[in-house]
């Protein structure tokens, strides 16, 4: 069951307290620059999460400014369109709303901690905007020359991995270097996908299995399920076919594509 810290209290909340029930997820972006993208990438992730446990989620982008400019940048991250805000107000009959912002942001009536006489989750008093968990995402900064590459397709992916490699708490400023990094990894990982798809299948361990869930429905703690891939990725254990499946099985989560290069040449 995935659990968040509710940046209101500094509580863990359950992230879906209704099995199914639909759960509005916020990303709260009120700049199209890298703090904002940031904000909107664990958005993403926090969605993708909540669908593996079988959660529908209703997504919503609220407060942004240069919206199109945004969008066209989170499309080039592999981050899947929110819908514009329309009213404040439940519609869907979800059973939770979450928002994910910036420290920065002012609080609104929308994520204020409930006083007494409050509805919580995603109930609302008669007349009030919903209530609901706030996820908070710390600053990003990306030095002069990287910025561009969250416009280049075929880098842009680098740029995902290295934003989701620190936690969503810890302030970040990437360099050259942080992105020459992310490239090399990627590379490597994917290459090592496409030639595990091509050994004989086999099922994900159950304790590694257990390793990415417990790590991602700990706080949404992906940079733990990155190093989970890279244990795997050496493991003396684990055959190839099942390492095939593992990275495939995460990548549902993380969106960087990993599969990608299989059948593009020979396997190494």
């Amino acid at each position: 069951m995935l659990r968040i810290t509710d940046a209101r209290t500094g509580d863990p909340v359950t992230a879906a307290p209704a099995r199914r029930g639909l759960t509005r997820v916020e990303a709260h972006v009120p700049r199209p620059d890298t703090a904002g993208l940031r904000v909107l990438l664990i958005a993403d992730v926090l969605v993708r999460a909540l669908e593996i446990g079988g959660t529908p989620v209703w997504t919503v982008l609220t407060g942004t400014e240069g919206r199109a400019e945004l969008r066209a940048r989170a499309a080039t991250l592999g981050i899947r369109p929110f819908e514009d805000e329309r009213d404040s107000s439940p519609g869907l009959g979800e059973s939770q709303v979450l928002h994910v912002r910036g420290p920065a942001d002012e609080p609104t009536a929308r994520d204020e901690p409930a006083t007494v006489g409050e509805t919580t989750a995603g109930e609302t008093a008669a007349g009030a905007a919903p209530v609901g968990p706030r996820i908070e995402v710390a600053p990003a900064a990306v030095e002069s020359g990287v910025a561009e590459v969250a416009q280049d397709v075929e880098r842009a992916s680098a740029l995902r991995l290295a934003l989701l490699a620190r936690p969503r708490g810890e302030a970040l400023r990437l360099g050259a270097a942080d992105l020459a990094d992310a490239e090399d990894q990627l590379r490597r990982w994917r290459g090592a996908v496409a030639t595990w798809a091509t050994r004989p299948s086999g099922p994900i361990p159950d304790p590694v299995r257990e390793q990415l869930r417990a790590a991602w429905e700990d706080d949404l703690d992906v940079p733990a399920v990155l190093a989970v891939l890279r244990k795997v990725e050496t493991s003396g254990t684990v055959p190839d076919g099942a390492r095939f499946e593992t990275y495939a099985y995460a990548d549902r989560l993380l969106g960087l594509e990993l599969t990608r290069d299989i059948g593009r040449g020979a396997p190494a």
